[in-house]
């Protein structure tokens, strides 16, 4: 598994300052995807444990509000077990902040998989051009869903968190 990037201080993906870390490898390609860079499974750095360890790390201030989990695809079957081992260590040691992820694939599909237990919100969907709209919160186009991830595992259902 590899990963992109790290910004250490991200206002743009997710509520107040946030870590924010973009998984490498992606395979939905969707047209005029802000982050094309990140789509070649080969691309990137390598993801280990300190990779964990330096996310942890720089999400230890005061002012980090939380931790996002982008990409590429942070979900692929190639990126899925990484994404989880790093959103169940930040919510280990930073219980009271929050994981937020986006991602192509629908909740539906990856309601059984671990890692949606330690997600507050995941941004479900993938980008669609001719859906696209600027002044949607927290997503790009139309048919993705903001999903509050505690909410939506407590009643059974999607409950959207905007």
């Amino acid at each position: 598994m590899r990963y992109n990037k790290i910004r250490k201080m991200d206002v743009s993906n997710g509520p107040g300052i946030r870590v924010s870390i973009f998984m490498q490898g992606c395979t939905f390609n969707c047209k005029n995807c802000f982050n094309p860079e990140t789509h070649d499974f080969n691309g990137g750095k390598e993801f280990t444990d300190e990779t964990i360890e330096r996310v942890l790390q720089l999400c230890d201030n005061n002012y980090i509000e939380g931790l996002s989990i982008l990409g590429g695809e942070p979900m692929h079957p190639n990126n899925i077990e990484g994404t989880t081992k790093l959103a169940k260590a930040f919510k280990e040691r930073f219980p009271n902040k929050t994981v937020w992820s986006w991602t192509g694939f629908l909740y539906e599909n990856l309601k059984d998989k671990d890692v949606v237990n330690y997600l507050d919100v995941l941004v479900d969907g993938i980008f669609k051009e001719e859906l696209h709209n600027p002044k949607l919160e927290w997503r790009g186009s139309s048919n993705q869903r903001v999903i509050d991830m505690k909410k939506t595992i407590q009643n059974g259902y999607v409950v959207s968190f905007i």
